[in-house]
């Protein structure tokens, strides 16, 4: 089995470089793949840059090319939860795009026109894994499921925060997730998006976000290191 292993930023894959073996590059549509063994298994990882078309095409060409069965998405996002504390964890059950607005010709806030659904469900089985890793390995850190919002912005005020946690349920936001989720749906391929918390997602996240990137990208690949130790 392959396994796709996404992260939007060099702080989030540069752990997994540094520790694969028999590791080969390929550059597809300008992304960077890494094939090899992790954890004695067999993975591709890329930086799939930052936003919902990088995410896409990244995803598309990890199942089309490279014959990938699962995919995880590992990272930061901002917290809408107000439970959420800094480097708090959030496992998605489901992703969406806040983003998308066709309410002006009758759709919901998110929906897609059209498409059967505009609510991708994250695969059971590596939600449960992600859930037993990370209170395994983070024993200081809260751990969420939920709803991962996402759209080509930066969230950085609180009346957003409220809109995006009250009318479309989030418990994070972040600017890949959904795509990645829409893509797996479409290529009927299991996924989780995996977050840490970096900021929450207020007046400070310009504050907060470079300053615990790196510890919330860290705490992403503990996780999936767990995971991949794990593999059923």
């Amino acid at each position: 089995m392959k396994i796709g292993i996404i992260g939007a930023m060099n702080e989030e894959v540069a752990a997994f470089l540094s520790g694969m073996e028999h590791s080969e590059e390929k550059e597809v549509a300008g992304i960077t793949f890494h094939t090899g063994v992790f954890n004695g298994k067999d993975v591709i990882v890329c930086k799939s840059g930052v936003g919902k078309v990088n995410a896409s095409v990244c995803t598309q060409v990890l199942i089309s090319s490279f014959g990938v069965e699962k995919i995880l998405f590992t990272g930061v996002a901002g917290a809408l939860d107000p439970r959420l504390d800094i480097c708090d964890i959030v496992i998605s059950t489901e992703c969406m795009h806040h983003d998308m607005d066709a309410t002006s010709l009758g759709f919901k806030k998110g929906e897609i026109p059209y498409d059967e659904t505009y609510i991708f469900k994250a695969d059971q089985k590596l939600v449960d894994l992600a859930q037993k890793v990370s209170l395994e390995v983070l024993t200081d850190q809260n751990v969420f499921q939920g709803r991962v919002l996402s759209g080509d912005q930066f969230i950085s005020n609180e009346e957003k925060v409220s809109e995006l946690h009250k009318e479309l349920h989030g418990t994070c936001t972040e600017m890949e997730g959904a795509a990645v989720a829409q893509v797996c749906h479409m290529n009927h391929i299991p996924y989780v998006v995996i977050r840490s918390m970096s900021d929450k997602a207020n007046g400070s996240a310009n504050v907060n976000f470079m300053e615990f990137t790196k510890k919330a990208s860290h705490q992403s690949y503990s996780i999936i290191d767990g995971m991949l130790k794990n593999w059923v």
